[in-house]
């Protein structure tokens, strides 16, 4: 490391970033454009929901794994294969040629890729010391919640100008720059092969049983009414018996595969929880915004792209405004003003109206782009700053793992609310739906006319009446419900916020050691 100039320094690890950026951003970049895809591969919705959730489930298992990974290979050769496998299943999914094959590219892609996340959070720790480190931190903090964030606009300009091929090809010119550049130039740490003869196998194993099941769990649960499905409640029972068997395998091992002890630290446990509680807003938001603009509006891939926009746009705002105050105040409060200023946008959704645009969430949006900032990037230094090299190698792996779980539970959540809520919701609405309600009746005998006139058929009339008022309840209902997943958000948020205050100040550490990834 040592090898590098200032110049160099800062030029590699911009280099790393962008691997980090375009490996998170492939998480939500297919998500307003898998009704093309499905399409394009003939199939079903429930299939090509998978296009997203195995690559979410084979980057939640390799993430925690990584730290290991750069100790074995070092952090040029893991970053560099990881860059190139990325690369390389970017090209086989835009190539993909049924459903099952994407299937199966998305999940090497997820895994080959995920390598690149935690690696780039503890290359900063090593390359910028002191005081440095705050804009390090600031910049993969910005990266690491912009890229899930301006996912969607990617990928639903790229669909609407291109081809969803595209959402994958595009990954190529910059996946092979990454490559390359990392492998000639990055020096940290060197490779340590005799780690590879007492490696926790048995671990390794009880951790992707465990986060694999959990994922799947999350993402299907939802959709198949959680328990009532024997496969959800097969894989719930494997993932709880896997956690509890990884758990206890990695607090007796000699050299666990994740280091839990980094737990005793009380920065690191509230920092991972933090940062859980993080992913929930950040990924929940996500996936609830361009469904509701879907769902309720009708919007194409496009237009949800551009309507969520403007997170990205007061995010990067943000930047030069948090960087000047961290500088200044204890970075404690700054990430309090971000977590309290995250909750007040989540409660600024919930007067939504199935009306709502993207005028009308700019304010909310806005104010999300801007908490994110102060959220995740005085999380990320306050969690990591304090741990010693030796252990940073092995937490960052956690960190990141909780902040990827805490977006698979809260979506999950969320569309367990927007199942259950809705139907509440309507039922509640068609209550005061009968031959009392004079503004239902007048509406109904005016669809009735104009219907009779066209058709000139009463009945006819009358049934397509009754359908129309069916669909403007249940698009109601619906939009009552997103206000509710928002309100809990906020809740989230507000706990979270009264938690700060226990964290310890955490004094940037002088210098790195040789081993500093």
């Amino acid at each position: 490391m040592s090898e590098l100039s200032e110049a160099r320094k800062i030029f590699v690890f911009g280099v790393m970033c962008v691997g980090f950026f375009i490996s998170l951003l492939d998480i939500q970049i297919v998500s307003a454009s898998l009704r093309d895809i499905g399409g394009g591969l003939s199939a079903s919705q429930d299939e090509v929901a998978w296009v997203q959730t195995s690559y979410l489930i084979a980057e939640i298992i390799v993430i925690p794994l990584s730290g290991y990974l750069a100790r074995v290979m070092s952090t040029r050769w893991l970053f560099s294969v990881s860059a190139a496998g990325f690369t390389l299943t970017s090209l086989l999914c835009g190539w993909a040629w049924d459903i099952q094959s994407m299937i199966v590219f998305r999940a090497l892609q997820g895994f080959l890729g995920g390598s690149m996340i935690p690696t780039v959070f503890t290359t900063a720790f090593a390359f910028f010391p002191g005081k440095k480190v705050v804009v390090a931190a600031a910049t993969v903090g910005a990266l690491a919640s912009l890229a899930p964030t301006l996912g969607p606009t990617v990928g639903g300009w790229i669909t609407d100008n291109f081809s969803w091929h595209w959402l994958f090809f595009v990954n190529l010119v910059p996946g092979v720059f990454v490559t390359v550049v990392v492998a000639m130039m990055v020096r940290i740490d060197k490779p340590d092969l005799s780690l590879i003869r007492n490696a926790d196998y048995l671990g390794v194993a009880l951790l992707a049983t465990f986060l694999g099941c959990l994922q799947y769990a999350l993402e299907e649960g939802p959709r198949w009414e959680w328990f009532e499905d024997e496969a959800i409640l097969a894989s719930t029972i494997v993932a709880a018996v896997a956690g509890v068997g990884f758990v206890w395998r990695s607090l007796t091992y000699a050299n666990p595969i994740v280091d839990l002890t980094a737990l005793k630290n009380r920065n690191f446990a509230l920092g991972c929880f933090f940062s859980f509680v993080t992913g929930v807003g950040i990924f929940s938001t996500i996936y609830l915004t361009p469904l509701f603009l879907g769902r309720v509006r009708g919007f194409s891939a496009l237009d949800i792209g551009i309507s969520v926009f403007s997170t990205g746009v007061f995010q990067i705002l943000s930047i030069p405004v948090y960087t000047m105050f961290a500088r200044r105040f204890d970075l404690r409060w700054l990430m309090m003003f971000g977590l309290a200023l995250f909750g007040l946008s989540m409660w600024s959704f919930t007067p939504i109206t199935h009306d709502w645009g993207w005028r009308e969430l700019l304010l909310p949006q806005g104010l999300r782009g801007f908490a994110q900032q102060f959220a995740v990037a005085p999380t990320v230094t306050l969690t990591l700053g304090g741990l010693t090299p030796a252990k940073l190698k092995l937490a960052s792996g956690l960190f990141n793992l909780m902040r990827n779980l805490g977006g698979a539970i809260g979506i999950a959540a969320c569309g367990t609310i927007l199942n259950d809520r809705t139907n509440l919701h309507f039922l509640r609405l068609a209550e005061h739906l009968n031959a009392t309600n004079s503004a239902m009746l007048s509406t109904l005998r005016a669809v009735e006319a104009r219907g009779a006139r066209i058709v000139g058929d009463v009945s006819h009339a009358h049934a397509a009446g009754l359908r129309q008022l069916w669909s403007l309840t249940y698009r109601e209902a619906q939009t009552m419900t997103f206000a509710d997943a928002f309100l809990g958000l906020a809740l989230c948020f507000a706990v979270v916020t009264a938690m700060v205050p226990l964290m310890r100040k955490v004094a940037p550490p002088k210098g790195p050691s040789a081993d500093a990834h």
